[in-house]
């Protein structure tokens, strides 16, 4: 049996590397066509596209892979069927539970590698793609919003230790590629939300340790009605040349901000997601996509028990490519379902495990199903 597993598993590793790489090649020439309108314009060159291209690549390899080894092992078993080697394995005491464990070993290869590029590889080759691309066009994260970007915090009596005082509103012009901050205002209101100050900065810089200083600062404190006097004003206002402070907003966090949740890693979302539950902001979007990360490796087995029943079938001509079409359109089939159980999910509010898992689990029955029916004819 590890001869038959050997064999086996290295040729669906071959089937499943060569759907893959074609895929990529034309995902990557369909990125590059839709990169040629910007080539030229504000210092965009063709060398920056094609590395944007391939910085994208390591995010299609985590989407494709479902699909990919679905195609792949179909080919692979089809190819055992066409040339009898199927059958002669079954004929040597090979059992549809022994076929299903062997895909199974080789799955769990797949599911791991699946997860090194969705978690360590893709989010951060997309985080630097679009960086690069910001960059070499001389733009910024925010110029799509009049209002700029707006993130929430709590204010702490000891920074980031100590009992709640207040909340901080931040509102921001720019991000620029560097992480710094462009033309900020900073509304902090007391417990019964009045507010107690406004800070208006040129500039903000992260200096890590949760701790940003801000350069070129106005600040507007508002005393409170009942703690004014006749002698001191209800407002004060001081400029200074630099002035710091704590926040739980980091870079990363703002950089979430304008991501697509699918691209972000499942520590990032999970991250995200208590951040957002700490200042009673609403969770359920990144729920979804952190779920969806935890879920969609497993989706490498539904594949491979989608492609088992193929081994059983025989046709007299065209039988591979009829399979391999076959697998695709059930590739896309899956693909398709899974994003738009997402926004369903979304907009019924349906728990965020259920709305992930509900895809993978479906198209598991459709694989039982259809095992058991080639099984009986």
């Amino acid at each position: 049996m590890r001869v038959l597993q050997r064999y086996i598993t290295a040729e669906i590793v071959r089937s499943v590397t060569f759907a893959l790489a074609a895929f990529l090649a034309l995902f990557a020439f369909f990125e590059l066509m839709g990169q040629l309108d910007a080539v030229g314009r504000n210092g965009y060159k063709l060398q920056t596209a094609l590395l944007y291209v391939a910085m994208g690549l390591p995010g299609n390899v985590y989407e494709l892979m479902p699909v990919a080894v679905l195609i792949g092992t179909i080919y692979a078993l089809s190819q055992f069927a066409a040339t009898s080697e199927f059958t002669i394995m079954r004929v040597s005491s090979m059992s549809t539970r022994m076929a299903a464990m062997a895909l199974v070993k080789i799955g769990l290869g797949f599911a791991i590698f699946t997860i090194l590029f969705g978690e360590l590889v893709a989010p951060k080759t997309s985080e630097f793609g679009e960086k690069l691309k910001l960059q070499a066009q001389g733009s910024s994260l925010s110029q799509q919003f009049r209002s700029g970007l707006w993130a929430k915090d709590v204010i702490k009596d000891d920074g980031l230790d100590g009992n709640i005082i207040g909340t901080r509103f931040l509102n921001i012009q720019r991000i620029l590629g560097d992480g710094s901050l462009d033309g900020l205002k900073i509304y902090e209101l007391d417990q019964d939300f009045h507010l107690s100050d406004l800070t208006v900065a040129a500039k903000g810089t992260y200096l890590g340790s949760h701790v940003w200083r801000l350069t070129d600062v106005q600040r507007t404190t508002f005393i409170a009605n009942h703690k004014a006097t006749a002698i001191t004003s209800p407002i004060s206002t001081e400029k200074l040349k630099t002035y710091e402070f704590a926040s739980e907003v980091t870079p990363e966090i703002l950089s979430v901000l304008f991501a697509d949740p699918d691209h972000m890693s499942a520590y990032d979302l999970r991250a995200y997601t208590k951040h957002l539950e700490a200042n009673h902001q609403l969770t359920e979007r990144y729920e979804i996509a952190f779920w969806k990360k935890v879920v969609y490796p497993l989706s490498i087995f539904v594949m491979m028990g989608l492609a088992l029943p193929f081994a059983y079938l025989h046709f007299r001509a065209g039988g591979v490519s009829l399979k391999i079409f076959t697998g695709i359109m059930i590739g896309v089939s899956f693909q398709l379902i899974n994003n738009l159980f997402s926004h369903l999910g979304l907009l019924n509010a349906w728990p965020p495990f259920l709305t992930a898992a509900l895809p993978s689990t479906l198209f598991m029955l459709m694989a039982i199903v259809a095992l058991r029916w080639v099984e009986r004819h």
